[in-house]
């Protein structure tokens, strides 16, 4: 347990991407199994425990400590893993320190019943970070900056072996992953691929550097295409299994019901996810309401009905079409669909074009006159294979331009790891003029990157100096017509919402820039923000 505690409060104070990977990788080659393994389904959110709930932490650390103490410690600390790992009142005794594999195996076959002094004995045998290692574990809310893909990445560069290797047989393996460690230390073969409805690595695009890029590329070359504002997803359907992936290999096939019950084909397509009513593609905000559910009930999927939007074909039938040129996938792709014959699956429709002035006039005029429907315009070589990961020169994306606005600093929250010392979630407002001609700030959204190192600790400055009222983790922050902090946020699209106050909804907010010579008074109105969503 001491070696994961260690590693997680070093990835929690690690910001680089490089230095994380190192981390994780020299973690599995240190550790036996199964504690690796165990380790490593936690970092990919791959580790649940049914019996282990918020309520029996606190519900322990309550009977050890006055609850209104704990309650004002929670209310500051803000996380109830870091809280309670801080004030738990050890009790002396023989405690031994448990092995992480320890924890995962009691916790794995728990009652609830069982798990408060499970919680208990543990708590009082580790010190400070082991507590908080095991209370992260226990709720699954780790946040040390690690995602699945770069986890998988440190498995690949401690095996040796090419990122999709591992990506393509993970579905396959389950925790502690013996067989993958075997495979990766060269003790055995590498585990079969061959099981219906893998995941298959997906081929990204670079963002296009204009000045530098249409210099040197011949648009006789490429294929544009709209890039749609949905998700990413790979649907595969093979030997009588079907399965829905987001672009990092996570299953929600059980939030789209509806789109499994459409994929009557064998094969595996590359598409967007989108809201499609009778082959109208739904802002992202339609496609918001169906994702991050446990589960979802007939009335949401009649009113939000869910669709792919088809631009490649990896698999048709049992042949692997990836090592084909993207003219000869397109073509097989466009036979595929008409064969699908389904108002839920259709193909994104290639944009045609001669001149790199023809294709920016092009991205200025958004499909369907709405630019909340499309990002802007995918370009992707003819003769471009299907590669996975990033390759540089096949594809790229060419967003539209952010839009921006002046907001004004209204609410602070402090960050995770290693901004947890830091205000660094902030939300913003603009201002709204009443019936009356009086002018008050309302909320329009919440961002909480953008920034550099040196700006946090600036922007975490001011909230500290200017707070005015605390609810819980929750600061107030000074802000009104003769003072306040202007932020000039970017934003990919605006939707309108029922469930904010101001009646509008930011796609991607974030700070782009610190206005400290603007007045308060100057930020922007809601009416600018209502033009926007009336005027596409």
């Amino acid at each position: 347990m001491r070696a994961f505690a260690r590693l997680l409060d070093d990835l929690s104070f690690t910001a680089s991407r490089n230095a994380k990977l190192r981390l994780v990788r020299d973690f599995l080659a240190g550790q036996p199994d199964p504690d690796r393994g165990w380790a490593l389904a936690a970092l990919t959110g791959s580790l649940t425990f049914s019996a282990a709930k918020p309520a029996a932490i606190r519900k322990a650390v309550e009977a050890r400590m006055d609850p209104v103490l704990f309650g004002w410690s929670y209310d500051y600390v803000g996380d109830l893993a870091e809280t309670v790992a801080l004030v738990w009142p050890a009790r002396p005794g023989p405690n031994r320190e448990p092995d992480l594999s320890e924890v995962v195996e009691a916790l794995r076959t728990a009652t609830r019943g069982q798990v408060q002094p499970m919680i208990e004995g543990w708590l009082d045998a580790l010190d400070a970070d082991g507590r908080w290692a095991l209370l992260k574990l226990l709720t699954g809310g780790l946040r040390v900056g690690v995602s699945s893909r770069l986890a998988k990445q440190a498995c690949a560069d401690f095996g040796g072996v090419a990122v999709p290797e591992v990506e393509e047989v993970w579905h396959a393996l389950v925790p502690p992953y013996d067989d993958l460690f075997a495979w990766l230390e060269g003790r055995s073969e590498r585990p079969s691929a061959d099981h219906p409805c893998r995941f298959r690595s997906v081929m990204l695009a670079q963002a296009i550097d204009e000045a530098v890029d249409f210099a040197r590329l011949d648009p006789a070359d490429y294929a544009a295409e709209w890039k749609w504002d949905g998700i990413r997803v790979q649907a595969v359907s093979e030997r009588g299994e079907k399965r829905l992936y987001t672009r990092t290999g996570d299953d929600i096939s059980h939030v789209f019901p509806d789109v499994l019950e459409a994929m009557a084909f064998d094969g595996a397509l590359d598409g967007e996810l989108l809201v499609m009513r009778d082959g109208v593609v739904g802002a992202f905000g339609d496609l918001q309401q169906r994702l991050n559910r446990k589960s979802v009930d007939a009335k949401m999927l009649k009113a939000f009905p869910a669709g792919i939007r088809a631009y490649d074909l990896l698999l048709d039938g049992e042949e692997d079409l990836r090592g084909l040129p993207f003219a000869e996938r397109r073509k097989r792709l466009e036979r595929f669909v008409s064969a699908v014959k389904s108002p839920r699956i259709d193909l994104s429709p290639l944009q045609p074009f001669e001149t790199w002035e023809q294709l920016s006039t092009l991205r200025a005029d958004p499909p369907e006159g709405d630019p909340r429907i499309a990002e802007g315009l995918m370009l992707k070589r003819r003769d471009s294979l299907y590669e996975a990961g990033r390759p540089k020169g096949p594809w790229f994306k060419w967003k539209r331009d952010p839009h921006l606005i002046d907001a004004v600093l209204m609410y602070a929250q402090r960050g995770h790891g290693r901004r947890s010392s830091f205000y660094s979630d902030f939300t913003f407002g603009v201002w709204r003029e009443d019936s009356a001609g009086d002018r008050s700030l309302t909320p329009v959204g919440k961002a909480y990157f953008g920034f550099t190192d040196e700006e946090l600790k600036q922007l975490d400055k001011f909230v500290r100096d200017n707070t005015l009222e605390r609810f819980g983790p929750v600061r107030s922050v000074k802000a009104g017509l003769d003072f306040g902090l202007v932020l000039e946020v970017a934003f990919e699209g605006l939707q309108r919402s029922t469930r904010h106050k101001s009646g509008v909804a930011m796609r991607f907010p974030r700070i782009s820039r610190i206005r400290w010579d603007k007045p308060s008074r100057e930020a922007d109105e809601l009416a600018t923000l209502e033009r926007m969503l009336e005027t596409p």
